[in-house]
């Protein structure tokens, strides 16, 4: 490897970890070997470089974020599913428990009719209020 190279290596790691001291020995070099018109050169690279990896980052989150979103809307095709499928089975359940609800109706009603056509006694005629009383005397009498 090269000495710029190299040199421009040590300049950007020192920048990532911003480690003044490093990156002042880094330039303190360059000066002395290549003088102080080259030093443009180190900060172009490095900067030249600190684009590139920063460009590298982006596309790394970009990746990552599409990869989460991707997830993301399958997760919520599942749950969409599963809620139309809870809710199918509930209009089910609803349409078997109406059907049945009514038919147990329809049982009570028919019980109730046999019950009240127990319970009901033919009435018996009363007789005009003149007979009342020999009415009411005969039916003492009988008992």
């Amino acid at each position: 490897m090269l000495l710029k190279n190299h040199l421009i290596e040590v300049f950007k790691q020192a920048s990532l970890e911003n480690n003044f001291l490093l990156k002042e020995n880094v330039v303190l070099k360059w000066v002395h070997r290549f003088g102080i018109d080259s030093l443009n050169d180190l900060l172009i690279h490095s900067s030249l470089q600190k684009e590139n990896q920063r460009e590298e980052e982006n596309q790394e989150h970009i990746s990552l974020i599409d990869e989460v979103h991707e997830e993301n809307q399958e997760q919520i095709k599942l749950e969409l599913s599963k809620t139309f499928e809870n809710i199918e089975k509930t209009k089910m359940e609803s349409n078997g428990l109406g059907t049945a609800s009514s038919n147990e109706i329809s049982i009570k009603n028919k019980n109730s009719n046999k019950i009240n056509q127990f319970t009901e006694t033919p009435k018996l005629p009363l007789p005009y209020i003149k007979n009342l009383r020999k009415w009411i005397n005969n039916d003492k009498k009988a008992s």
